[in-house]
């Protein structure tokens, strides 16, 4: 048997201390509240409340365990309690746990209580609130922006524009520099406020708006975007041309969008090949959309089907087929059923009853 100075020679310590028993039953204290999260939510509580008493100074246990905490009283309906927990839990992303890992958290909580508190409006004001103050002070300009971002998207949802405007302001300042003109060094940021703003004007019918604003996204060559914003900015951009009745340009904004929303493996997509076949045919055009690569693969898709299946009930004169179909696809082509008609009849079709 080797001696203790033998043992040392290769480079072995021994050690009176224990292993961190104290870490060990912190992580056994967090695991076991979880497992009450179901069957005991009170007990699960005092769990999580006993790991932030146990830790000696602010880590990673105690901010799991108040992670847990508020999004355990938000489906118990204590509010109060929840936003009192998360108060605590955003004094931990100062130093207590990375960034990477407190952006994670943060916005895992944000969508955790936006999906489904949406109709209580002091809440989330509350709560987003909140959150963007501490960030603030953290100095965490990323997740600061993203935030306003989640927040606006949640009052564009439920109409809100008025609240909407105040935050694109704010954001649109983040993306200037100090003479009031954009930063287009900041040109990613820039095209993801004029993607949420375009969604507004789009809803709200504001064209001209819409076309100053689509003018400047398409201007900046300087970023490079998620493809979801390119395809939303492209949509609206379709619809905008559709409005005035130019055809073509929908049909290439379109065609974008859906190669944009293909690529993010967004399902908008099969929504803008709709689009593109509608553009298409009021453009009577003899180029066959499905003919690309990129397009081939929803050839047979039953949406795309329903459109290619109108057009050909009408150039067969089944007006009753045709009516049929146009009932499935109505709410999408309803505002130009009169230009379509002119297309391909050259008189305006009787109005049908679509009920």
């Amino acid at each position: 048997m080797a001696s203790d100075a033998d043992m040392e020679d290769y480079g072995f310590e021994y050690s009176d201390e224990e292993p961190e028993e104290q870490d060990v039953d912190i992580e056994n204290q967090y695991y076991n509240s979880k497992g009450l999260i179901e069957t005991d939510p009170e007990g699960a509580l005092a769990g999580f409340a006993e790991v932030v008493r146990m830790e000696p100074e602010k880590a990673e246990w105690g901010f799991k365990a108040l992670k847990q905490t508020v999004k355990l009283y938000y489906r118990l309906g204590k509010y109060k309690e929840m936003m009192d927990s998360y108060r605590v839990m955003l004094t931990y992303i100062k130093s207590a746990v990375t960034r990477n890992y407190s952006e994670k958290c943060i916005n895992n909580v944000m969508d955790f209580v936006s999906g489904s508190a949406s109709q209580n409006f002091s809440l989330l004001q509350e709560f987003y609130q909140t959150t963007l103050k501490a960030l603030e002070e953290a100095k965490n300009e990323r997740l600061w922006f993203k935030t306003n971002l989640k927040l606006c998207k949640i009052w564009f949802d439920m109409g809100e524009y008025g609240r909407m405007n105040k935050i694109l302001k704010e954001l649109h300042k983040s993306c200037q520099r100090e003479d009031g003109t954009d930063d287009h060094k900041k040109g990613s940021q820039l095209l993801e406020v004029y993607a949420i703003e375009i969604q507004m004007y789009t809803e709200t019918k504001n064209n001209k708006k819409l076309k100053q604003l689509y003018q400047k996204a398409l201007a900046i060559k300087s970023a490079i975007p998620h493809p979801r914003i390119m395809g939303i900015i492209r949509e609206c951009g379709g619809k905008m041309h559709m409005a005035e009745r130019q055809w073509a340009e929908a049909a290439t904004d379109f065609f974008e969008a859906f190669k944009n929303y293909d690529e993010a493996g967004n399902q908008r997509r099969i929504q803008c090949l709709k689009y593109l076949v509608l553009a298409n045919m009021l453009m009577e055009s003899e180029v066959n959309p499905f003919d690309g690569q990129e397009a081939k693969p929803y050839k047979n898709d039953p949406e795309i089907l329903a459109m290619t299946n109108l057009i050909a009930a009408y150039q067969r004169n089944e007006i009753l087929e045709f009516e049929k179909i146009l009932k499935v696809c109505l709410p999408f082509l309803s505002i130009f059923i009169d230009d379509l008609c002119m297309c391909y009849t050259g008189f305006f079709l009787p109005k049908f009853s679509y009920h």
